[in-house]
């Protein structure tokens, strides 16, 4: 199969391409130049993924059977990209988030309503509110992933990319990404306080019992890998995510045991935390992603245990400390507030 990808070096797409070539399929792999497709990348095209229309004759000629879309952050993206695509690709599949759905609106503090938290299927609410994130949150990102865009918001595209009469496509919503390469650095703040010989890790007592979605990057790819190549998929809209949506508690003690930490992980009453150990938003609202549908008609597994995952990720967070980071540490203000819920 002839596989043409728009964002092909990022940190979930390279491993997707390269789990795709390993699987014996050609990949076209259209970037910016800016960094190294995977090893054994059939043909590059550069060029800006923004202004997909202006290269159509070029993406074309190379007669693709699917073409995928790592980076589609807005509606005007998702149609540029049917409009280049339609007529000549047998199906189209873009990268969607688990942040379309009403439960991350309420989270974050964008959508109206009371907290709803059954399993988070395909077909569970979508939020009503346009844009996921506050101002605030985008401004970061933008710091850290060149895709994002002021206007971000997948719901709009998803409707573009499975709209399409002529251009079957198939959407995959990701869930809170880990691993080596992680732009956000997600295991970084247990990480961090274990190798400063931290002996309490302080979590506040409303984000401890919060549940949110996970995935191990290279098993992420995996089941990206497995839905660009599956032709079942077109019309379909699936979760990868891992089958446990741990509470963070209980994610912090997995990676802290992983880090090798020798302390206590210890929940703290809210008005007792320090104001960087509570991130706004409503965490009576979980996150609970249900991923059976892609486990059911595409028999995914991940090929990567959790220990292991964890393991990888903990050797490169130690080896590569983030330049930009989002997270605070001040462990002044923990001391106080770990001695004043000892007593």
């Amino acid at each position: 199969m002839r596989i043409l990808s728009i964002g092909a070096t990022g940190f979930i797409g390279k491993l997707a391409l390269e789990r795709l070539i390993q699987l014996g399929h050609q990949v076209i792999a259209f970037h910016r130049g800016e960094r190294q497709p995977p090893m054994g990348t059939a043909i590059e095209i550069h060029g800006d993924y923004r202004h997909l229309s202006e290269y159509r004759d070029d993406l074309q000629s190379q007669a693709p059977d699917v073409v995928v879309h790592m980076t589609i952050a807005n509606e005007r993206q998702a149609a540029d990209f049917m409009n280049t695509f339609r007529g000549f690709a047998r199906r189209a599949v873009m990268l969607s988030s688990t942040d379309v759905y009403r439960a991350a609106g309420i989270l974050h503090g964008t959508e109206p309503g009371e907290p709803d938290n059954g399993p988070i299927a395909e077909d569970a609410p979508l939020r009503t509110q346009p844009n996921p994130y506050p101002p605030e949150a985008i401004q970061m990102l933008q710091k850290l992933f060149p895709w994002a865009e002021p206007d971000y918001d997948k719901i709009p595209a998803e409707r573009i990319v499975m709209g399409d009469s002529e251009l079957p496509g198939t959407v995959m919503r990701l869930p809170m990404v880990y691993g080596p390469y992680d732009p956000l650095h997600r295991l970084y703040p247990v990480v961090k306080r274990v190798a400063d010989g931290r002996t309490v890790i302080p979590i506040a007592e409303s984000v401890a019992q919060w549940r949110g979605p996970r995935g191990y990057v290279e098993n992420v790819a995996a089941g990206i890998a497995r839905a660009v190549v599956d032709q079942r998929t077109a019309g379909r809209i699936y979760n990868i995510a891992e089958p446990d949506n741990f509470t963070e508690l209980e994610w912090t003690l997995r990676v802290a045991e992983a880090a090798g930490f020798q302390g206590e992980v210890r929940v703290l009453p809210d008005d007792r935390a320090p104001a960087h150990l509570k991130p706004p938003g409503n965490y009576r609202q979980h996150w609970a992603v249900d991923s059976s549908r892609i486990r059911r008609d595409l028999e995914y597994d991940e090929p990567v245990p959790v220990a292991d995952a964890l393991r990888r990720t903990i050797e490169w967070e130690r080896a590569n400390p983030p330049a930009i980071s989002i997270w605070r540490f001040d462990y002044p203000a923990e001391d106080v507030a770990a001695a004043s819920s000892a007593s």
